[in-house]
């Protein structure tokens, strides 16, 4: 073979992704905080935690991926958002144990290096993590021709907080009587996407681009779209002027799976599906899918996407501090003595 064959000619184009990376360094950098060693380039991000602020600091840790969801943003060639869906699913998960988002790192697996599509989706984690208080301190871009498709990519993280050891929230501060405060998810949130999908494009034949009066100015793929909603800047005052009981972010496996991470095994939870208004979107899904309502609470977070467990004689304080902030709770049930499950009654459930 006389051809003298490089990177470029495998599938891998170095320059891009050094284009990539000037696309991104002041979004990037925005996000520091105090703690930030060093610049972006490093082969590890550096973070001086000031322990003096702590008796005894725990670092909290979390992983995770923005799933089939992906599947839309490169359906509709809209990636600004898919960033904030990654860094929401780690700090909105170390935030029930009342840890403080630190530092993000991301991880982006892509078919073809396309530096404005990479920039478009880096700079929404980096949004994201300024909206958490986090830092945004590292990652890598790996360029996988043949793995995925031009166009398509894959994207996690992990993210790493602190909180001090004798603040943790655990289920053993639960008791018998304590009130489920909801704070509103912004829609779908990044759970439940392969039944999203298949209900939308194979049962309805959708395209997305379809304007629904249920859903007003939105299109049905700009409603899907919705990132999910970070919660630190509105939970964390509370976890430092309030003990809160518990907290459960509702992900995937929604209320049934995720409400008893939060819950002692001798205790379960009545939920009252009438206490707040169901955004559209599970509605329409669950009408054009023919699904059955225990399923949409199993796999969706049906318009509550974080849960507060307080106890009674904080409950009006609280609710009191968040209608301060401009924020809509809803007191959505309480905590049962018996079987470590939960039930759901009223609303849909008629019950």
């Amino acid at each position: 073979m006389d051809k003298k064959l490089t990177y470029r000619d495998a599938g891998v184009d170095i320059d891009a992704g050094n284009y990539s990376v000037q696309l991104i360094k002041d979004s990037v950098r925005a996000t520091y905080r105090p703690e930030v060693l060093g610049d972006l380039g490093g082969f590890g991000g550096l973070f001086a935690l000031n322990a003096a602020k702590y008796k005894e600091p725990v670092l909290v840790s979390g992983t995770d991926g923005v799933g089939t969801k992906l599947k839309l943003a490169f359906l509709l060639d809209k990636h600004d958002t898919i960033g904030q869906d990654a860094v929401a699913m780690c700090v909105n998960d170390i935030l029930v144990q009342g840890a403080e988002p630190l530092f993000f790192l991301d991880y982006l697996a892509v078919g073809k290096l396309l530096p404005r599509q990479v920039a478009a989706i880096v700079k929404g984690v980096a949004a994201a993590c300024r909206e958490s208080g986090c830092a945004l301190i590292g990652g890598e871009t790996a360029e996988m021709n043949g793995f995925y498709p031009e166009g398509e990519y894959d994207i996690a993280g992990f993210c790493v907080g602190v909180v001090e050891k004798s603040e943790i929230i655990t289920s053993e501060r639960v008791k018998d009587g304590d009130i489920l405060l909801g704070l509103p998810s912004s829609g779908l949130h990044s759970n439940g996407f392969s039944l999203v999908r298949k209900i939308v494009f194979d049962v309805k034949g959708f395209t997305g681009a379809e304007k629904l009066p249920e859903l007003g100015e939105k299109t049905l793929g700009e409603e899907l779209l919705t990132p999910t909603r970070l919660y630190p800047r509105v939970c964390l005052p509370l976890i430092g002027q309030f003990r809160l009981h518990g907290m459960a972010h509702i992900t995937g496996g929604g209320f049934y799976d995720n409400i008893p991470r939060a819950l002692p095994e001798d205790m379960g939870c009545e939920i009252d599906a009438g206490a707040w208004e169901m955004p559209p979107i599970f509605r329409l899904l669950q009408g054009w899918g023919n699904v059955d309502w225990p399923e949409m609470y199993r796999t969706f977070n049906m318009g509550i996407g974080m849960l507060l467990i307080v106890a009674p004689e904080d409950a009006a304080a609280i609710r009191s501090h968040l209608a301060e902030k401009g924020e809509t709770v809803c007191t959505i049930g309480r905590v049962t003595r018996g079987p470590h499950q939960v039930t759901i009654k009223g609303g849909v459930f008629h019950g």
